[in-house]
């Protein structure tokens, strides 16, 4: 009887101690994408641990192109910041871009480039730049998802040698 409440002790001790360090799941939707959650079933930001998980935000929101996918830029910032991180953060890129063949892909990857500056000033994510015939969100050019890591641009450093110049 002692060895089998022994046992059961142990246990229950190693259920608390695994369920202590099991990082925590948390949901998150910016102000005006609490839609995505409710009805389209899918969390806008995901956070585990120090680990953020950005779903595809489509570039949905200006007058042309470059103001569609600086809106997405602007949105995934916003995003990044309801689940606790930085676009400093970012330690991964995904986008995908609507194009018919490669060099219409090179024409319409190109605002991305813009705003990829403007929002990545040093220490660039790594990056998946995808062409594709079609985005969930119709008139959308772009559609562009992440991942960070809390704290990490607090850290970052990039020892890369600058590439010879080209003849």
């Amino acid at each position: 009887m002692r060895r089998l409440s022994l046992s059961v002790v142990l246990s229950c001790l190693a259920c608390t101690v695994s369920a202590q360090q099991a990082p925590t799941r948390e949901h998150f939707a910016p102000p005006g994408w609490e839609g995505s959650y409710h009805g389209l079933h899918y969390t806008p930001a995901v956070r585990v641990g120090d680990r953020v998980i950005v779903s595809g935000i489509p570039a949905i929101e200006g007058d042309t192109d470059e103001a569609k996918i600086r809106w997405a830029f602007q949105q995934l910032q916003a995003h990044l910041e309801k689940a606790g991180a930085n676009m400093a953060d970012v330690v991964e890129l995904q986008s995908f871009h609507v194009a018919r063949d490669h060099d219409e892909f090179r024409r319409r990857v190109e605002p991305a480039l813009k705003a990829h500056r403007e929002f990545f000033k040093d220490h660039y994510p790594a990056w998946t730049a995808v062409g594709t015939t079609a985005l969930f969100s119709k008139d959308a050019p772009m559609e562009i998802r992440a991942e960070a890591v809390i704290g990490s641009g607090a850290r970052a450093r990039a020892e890369i040698a600058q590439p010879p110049p080209r003849p």
